[in-house]
This record gives C-alpha cells, structure tokens and sequence, in this order.
C-alpha cells in the first residue's frame, strides 16, 4: 500500500516553537473507545497525511476510575512503527497539586507514562485557584526548558491578562515565555479568541490552539454525548444545541459535514498554529483533514460570514477570559 501524501501543512508556534501541523489530534476519551488495530491504523494514517502533534494528557484524577489514554499512545505509537523523532508530543501540566508536587515530578510521572524523556511542548492547565504564583511557576518552567525536558509551553484557558503576566515573569527568568494558547473556540464560542484581549496576546507572538471546536461533539450532530465533555463558559450550551442545525444547514450547502465547517472555521483564525480534535474513526479523521480544502475553496472570508449568525457567546462570555 502506497503511503498517502502529506496534505496537511504546518504552522509555527509562537515565536520559539517548533513548526507543528495545523491540525493536532488529541487522546482525551478516544484511544480508551476504540479497538487497538482501529487506533493503531488512525494514528498511523494521520502521520501519513503530515499530522505531527499529538495532545497526550494524564486525564486522572483521584477519586475517579484510573484512565490510560496516554499509556495507550506509547503502545499506538510502537505498533504503528512511527518513530519519536515523526512527532511532537504536547503533555498537559496539572496546576492543582502544584507546587507540592513539582512540574518536574508530574512531568517525569506523565512522561513515563507515554515511553519518552521529553515533551516537545507543555500546556499548564486552566487556573482554578487564588492563590498561584505565577513567578515561581515561570521560575520552574525556564528551568525544565534549560534542561531540555521540554521544547517550549502555553497554557489552556487561561485570561489575557494572566497570560501577559507570567510572560512578563517568564522573560525575567531567561525563557520566551508562553508560546501558545489552548483556548476554546468554535462558531459559537468566539468571544474569547476574537476579542481584543487576546488581540493583544497575539500581537504579542502568541499563537492559539483552537480546542473544543465541536463542543464534546454536538456540533457534529451528537447533541447527548454518552462521554464527558468540556466546562460551559457562560452557560450557552443548549443555546449551542439550538445553533447546531443551523450550522448542519450551512454544512449540507458546502456539502461537506458539519465537522468540516467548524474545523474549517476555527482554520481562518489568522493567529491559529494548530486546530486539536479528537477521533475514534478513520473517517473523522479523514473528513477533519478535509477541511483544509474547504478553507480553500471557499475562503476564509465567506466562512466566517456563513456562520456569523451561530455566535452564541457574543456579550455573555468577558472576552478577557476567565
């Protein structure tokens, strides 16, 4: 079998990171849902078409059954014969049992768990607590990017304003500082990354990564998801339930899905590195990576004003961010 060409193009992170695929696939309830030869097969085709970055978390917690999304990629990743050095591993850094237990502790723990001695890009959790202190965590990251066990980091959901701040710590320390932004960000929840906060963020050299973009997989038509799924900023879920027929509407005009366009979409962002989506089809992964061709051939202009009436979150959400 012929090894498909690569399609999907790449994109810098930030002003210090590494060149990664505009689109990212994630592991949060998918490897743990699907056969292992299925899963082995995606990953591997997903390489094939040029996806080099792989979101890989530790998605337990205590008090809750044990999960091993992350220890399965390491197998994936093995029996697909895909070497360490055809992808870039994106870890996630937990910042509630920090700094009791060190960044350096989770890492080590989360990189053992997944078979590498380095993450090529951490992304510290959302900010759940009051009492953070954001120049010693700079402090702690400069030093794990000095010895090399990590490329660079960014952070998910996190405020403009915080983002601003540990950057300014960070410089201090000797690092670049934030690289990225995972923030949520789809034809309804636009407040936050089209909002001129962040507009200053990303003058700044950040780049985002676009997650959560099919809202847990309603705007893909699964308005009762059997799994769980992401916090609801503002409250405007069912309002996104409502919208996603609409989004479906405009979909079947394009023909494509309604994946597609809110993949397609999220693609026009012009400060975007990388879109992450989750799949546990073959074919989720195909249609995703077809949205680069609708972007294409429709334009990033129409897109965003053919789904300009689904923006649910507009003077709801503070575009600063939590």
């Amino acid at each position: 079998m012929s090894t498909p060409k690569k399609v999907v193009p790449l994109r810098r992170v930030g002003t210090h990171g590494p060149d990664v695929s505009v689109l990212s696939l994630g592991s949060w309830h998918t490897y743990d849902r699907m056969a292992f030869e299925d899963a082995v097969a995606m990953v591997r085709h997903a390489v094939d078409l040029g996806i080099n970055l792989f979101d890989v978390g530790v998605y337990g917690f205590p008090g809750h059954p044990p999960v091993f999304t992350d220890v399965l990629f390491s197998a994936i990743v093995r029996a697909a014969g895909i070497s360490r050095d055809e992808y870039l591993l994106s870890a996630k850094l937990w910042l509630e049992p920090y700094p009791e237990m060190s960044l350096r502790e989770q890492l080590e723990k989360a990189l053992f768990r997944v078979g590498t001695d380095r993450a090529d890009l951490v992304i510290l959790g959302d900010i759940r607590r009051d009492d953070l202190d954001l120049n010693q965590l700079a402090v702690d990251l400069a030093e794990l990017e000095v010895d090399g066990i990590i490329g660079c980091w960014g952070v998910n959901n996190w405020s403009a304003t915080a983002v601003r701040t540990i950057r300014d710590h960070a410089i201090q320390a000797g690092s670049p500082g934030p690289q990225i932004a995972q923030l949520k960000y789809s034809p309804c929840r636009r407040s936050i990354p089209d909002g001129a906060p962040f507009a200053q963020v990303f003058a700044e050299g950040i780049t985002m990564q676009a997650s959560d973009i099919l809202e847990g997989g309603i705007l893909a038509g699964n308005k009762k998801p059997g799994r769980e799924i992401g916090r609801d900023p503002g409250g405007v879920r069912e309002r996104i339930i409502e919208a996603a027929d609409g989004l479906a509407a405009v979909a079947a005009e394009l023909e494509v899905t309604p994946a597609q366009l809110c993949v397609a979409f999220t693609l026009t962002h012009p400060s975007v590195s990388t879109v992450l989506f989750g799949a546990t089809k073959m074919q989720q992964l195909v249609d995703n990576v077809n949205a680069i061709e609708l972007v294409e051939r429709v334009g990033a202009e129409r897109l965003r004003e053919l789904v300009a009436p689904f923006w649910v979150d507009a003077d709801v959400v503070n575009p600063e961010g939590p």
